[in-house]
Formats: C-alpha cells, sequence, structure tokens
C-alpha cells in the first residue's frame, strides 16, 4: 500500500492507494492563510487517517518548484507562510516510511500515464487547467521533470500583455467578466448567448496555449484535467478553431486532446512516485 498526497490551497487531499487504485481517500480545506506549523499540522492529521502498517511510503504532490532529491518545497502556490519547508524529511520522521515529493502538475501527468487516458501513448503532456495551468511532460513513457521539477510550465510564457495562465485559467473569467468559472458554466449550461461567447474567446487562448505545447513538446496526446476541465464542451470548438493556425497541419490533425475521468488521478500519481524509486 501506499499513500498519495494531493497539497493545494484550497484542499489537501490524501489517498491510500492500494494496487493502483484508491481504496481511501480524506480531504480537508487547507488553511492556506495560516503558519507553516498550522498547514504542516493539518496535513499530517489527514496522513494519521489513512496511516496503516502496510503503508510503504508516502508519494507528495506540491504547486511549487520543488528539490526532489532532498524534498524541500519552495514558494507553494496559494500558501504563503511555506517559502521553504523539508517536506521529505518532516513527514519520514513523523511516519517512519520513505517520502518522495514532485510538482503537483507533474503527478497529474504520471497518474494519467500510469493510470488514465495516457496508458497507451509513449509522449503525452498532462495539463491542469483551474486556478491557475499546470503542465507535466511524459517522454518516452517516462516522467520528464527537469532539474527543479518545473519542466513544462506552459502557463508561465509569456503571452499577449500577461502570460498563458492569466488567459487561460479560471483567473480570466474574474479578471474580465466578473465572473467566476463555475457561474460562466452554470450559466452556460442555460444557452445564455452572451456566455457562450465569453467561452469562445476563452477556448481561442486555449487554442494559442495549445499551439504552444506542440510547438515545444510535439506530443501524441494532451489530457486536461482541473476545474475548467468540466466545461470542455463550451470551449473546444473556439479552441479547435484556434489550433487550425498551426503551420504544420498535420500535426494538429494527429494530435489527440481529452478530457480525463479519472477522478483523482494526481492522487494515484503522486502515490506511483513511491513506486519509482
Amino acid at each position: 500500500m501506499k499513500i498519495g498526497i494531493d497539497l493545494g490551497g484550497t484542499n489537501i487531499r490524501v489517498g491510500l492507494v492500494e494496487n493502483g487504485s484508491l481504496v481511501r481517500k480524506e480531504v480537508v480545506t487547507c488553511p492556506s492563510k495560516a503558519t507553516y506549523e498550522e498547514v504542516l499540522g493539518r496535513l499530517e492529521g489527514l496522513i494519521d487517517r489513512v496511516m496503516c502498517p502496510e503503508v510503504a511510503g508516502i508519494g507528495v504532490g506540491v504547486p511549487s518548484v520543488v528539490d526532489s532529491e532532498e524534498g524541500i518545497v519552495y514558494n507553494v502556490a496559494n500558501i504563503p507562510s511555506w517559502t521553504e519547508v523539508p517536506l521529505k524529511r518532516l513527514l519520514q520522521e513523523r511516519f517512519s516510511v520513505p517520502v518522495y515529493i514532485n510538482n503537483d502538475s507533474n503527478c497529474f501527468a504520471l497518474g494519467v500515464k500510469l493510470f488514465g487516458e495516457g496508458r497507451k501513448y509513449r509522449n503525452l503532456v498532462g495539463m491542469t487547467i483551474g486556478t491557475g495551468v499546470g503542465t507535466g511532460i511524459i517522454i518516452n513513457g517516462e516522467l520528464y521533470s527537469g532539474q527543479n521539477t518545473g519542466a513544462g510550465e506552459i502557463g508561465s510564457l509569456p503571452y499577449l500583455s500577461h502570460d498563458f495562465e492569466h488567459y487561460c485559467s479560471s483567473g480570466f473569467f474574474v479578471r474580465y467578466y466578473n465572473l467566476t468559472g463555475k457561474e460562466a458554466a452554470e450559466k452556460a449550461a442555460t444557452g445564455d448567448a452572451k456566455t457562450m461567447e465569453i467561452w469562445s474567446v476563452f477556448g481561442s487562448h486555449i487554442g494559442e496555449l495549445m499551439k504552444a505545447v506542440l510547438f515545444t513538446y510535439d506530443p501524441e496526446v494532451i489530457v486536461i484535467g482541473g476545474g475548467i476541465s468540466s466545461a470542455f464542451t463550451y470551449y473546444k470548438h473556439s479552441m479547435y478553431q484556434a489550433m487550425q493556425a498551426f503551420p504544420y497541419t498535420e500535426t494538429v490533425k494527429r494530435v489527440k486532446i481529452f478530457v480525463t475521468e479519472i477522478e483523482d488521478v494526481a492522487l494515484l500519481g503522486a502515490s506511483a512516485l513511491v513506486g519509482k524509486h
């Protein structure tokens, strides 16, 4: 058995995984504005709920730059007090099992490759679209993390007057239309024409993001997850329209773009960090 952890600024998710299946899951709200010790205490309390003698190790996905060898996380997104946390050492001392840490987007991509829609592909990009835009890369069947687990962060590339994340995350709806992504999806579900036009604009930005992925990695498949992925039907058409301007037409024809249907695939990917060492 293994424990997988998805540490986010909104929620902390901890799962007990056996033979690639999630057998128990615990979720609590992350006290993101709390002290470093309080956030750690909340995490450790959640691990306590699923810990058992059969656990061989813990894998953790964190939205940050990670020294994966030393297990130190830096400047964790949406948790201001976590500027430099030796998380591997702290959890190993507390639970006496091996601990492995990587970027949360990398865990998503690894989960997609091992347990989801990416199983039959050797070169894929896993992309989470929600509060931010996170990207993980699988090359020749293996996770490519880079030196600081930050490889593939396409969302931070310059785009228009900001970066891709500015226009391709839920913040887009708040900044330009005073709507949350959830509200925009709910209005679109009623057939509201104005909201559908908003999704069309959003999809055009996502199409440009996909073109950046094709230029840099040329994957067989791009698998999308995250909060905005559930609204894919509202922006899919304009996304593909924007992609038609890509100069290599065969690349656009051949690439497959899916929305993952595997719940908690990032948790499963985090647990798989244990088996890769």
